[in-house]
């Protein structure tokens, strides 16, 4: 028997919107999207062309409402999950500077949380390897 074909690498840019309490925004998937009702960083899939700091900055103004400039990302960590039929890779930039009020506009709800309680939502199981990364960072 042969082995299964590959799977097809998707590449997912997400970002942790840091305020100044250190608090990291995280938004609820919307109805009638896969993993919908999870909690997540918010970000996007990676278009042809596109840097992912280019999609970060085209999806949190699609998604939230704001503007981020290239030189207020940082990139952090990554992680990488095999889904049964593709494969994501998906760095995480943090973020402390934007321009504008955050809104919901693609989300059902966002929430401001300590690092050390990302843990206490539930996650796509893509994101959650993400958290220890920013516990160093931010503490618990």
């Amino acid at each position: 028997m042969s082995p299964p074909p590959p799977l097809k690498i998707t590449l997912v840019a997400a970002c942790a919107l840091i305020d100044g309490d250190g608090r990291v925004l995280v938004a609820q998937r919307p109805e009638g999207k896969a993993l919908a009702g999870l909690w997540e960083f918010p970000g996007g899939k990676v278009e042809p062309g596109e840097r992912p700091e280019q999609t970060l900055i085209r999806e949190l103004d699609e998604e939230l409402g704001v503007t981020v400039k290239e030189a207020c990302l940082a990139p952090l960590t990554f992680a990488s999950y095999p889904y049964e039929t593709f494969h994501l890779l998906m760095p995480l930039w943090i973020c402390r500077r934007w321009e504008g009020v955050i809104q919901k506009k693609e989300h059902q709800a966002l929430q401001w949380l300590r690092a050390g309680r990302l843990r206490d939502i539930p996650m796509p199981p893509a994101d959650e390897p993400l958290i220890p990364a920013l516990i160093d960072l931010l503490g618990p």
